[in-house]
């Protein structure tokens, strides 16, 4: 497995907009949380091994942190004609099957993506009441085979802070993942062209 980590864009952006389709056939755009007290955005699909490493987490996760009053979704940008485990059919049966009750949008141009920067699955991106990027980065120390247990401690304490009104640590670690599966010729500039999994 090619690991590819986080781009980790600079702290303060704003959110970049995004108007996309959910698996319950809605469109969910970025004005939808603008009442939330701060928004997760997950970079994620069905197949990646990290994704798939912290499924049953990321689904409980996000309905602790939902229920506190933050906004959660999770975004698949895979190029689906040559992964077509990640098509949105499939990602209908994956939310089902894995209790994901936040929002699971796909990006079928691969333009949010780029927008956010996103380099990985997972990739976290989390902003303030304001919608400004306060953390973006891993959800802990776990990766697939390495025994370390799945807490989310990461995201958890700067989802914390944020909720607490707090300044969040800006001592951050990448996540790191499977790359995002660009369209052939529409790679973003970031993308360093490594295979992965």
């Amino acid at each position: 497995m090619v690991k590819t980590a986080s781009t980790m864009l600079p702290l303060g952006t704003e959110a970049p907009e995004f108007s996309l389709k959910n698996v319950d056939g809605q469109t969910v755009s970025l004005n939808d949380y603008q009442d939330s007290k701060g928004l997760l955005v997950i970079f994620m699909c069905n197949h990646c091994p990290f994704v798939v490493h912290l499924r049953e987490a990321l689904a409980s996760f996000a309905d602790e942190y939902m229920a506190k009053g933050l906004g959660v979704v999770g975004i698949s940008s895979n190029d689906v004609s040559t992964h077509p485990d990640d098509s949105p059919e499939k990602m209908v049966e994956e939310a089902a099957a894995a209790g994901y009750h936040f929002a699971y949008l796909y990006d079928p141009t691969q333009e949010v993506a780029k927008a956010y920067k996103a380099a990985c699955t997972p990739d976290f991106f989390l902003f303030d009441q304001e919608k400004k990027l306060v953390y973006r980065g891993q959800f802990d120390d776990s990766r697939p085979g390495n025994e370390k247990p799945i807490s989310g401690a990461d995201l958890r304490a700067a989802c914390d802070a944020v909720l607490a009104g707090a300044p969040v640590t800006t001592d951050q670690k990448p996540s790191i993942g499977c790359n995002i599966k660009w369209q052939e010729g529409k790679e973003p500039e970031y993308f360093t062209g490594q295979p992965a999994v």
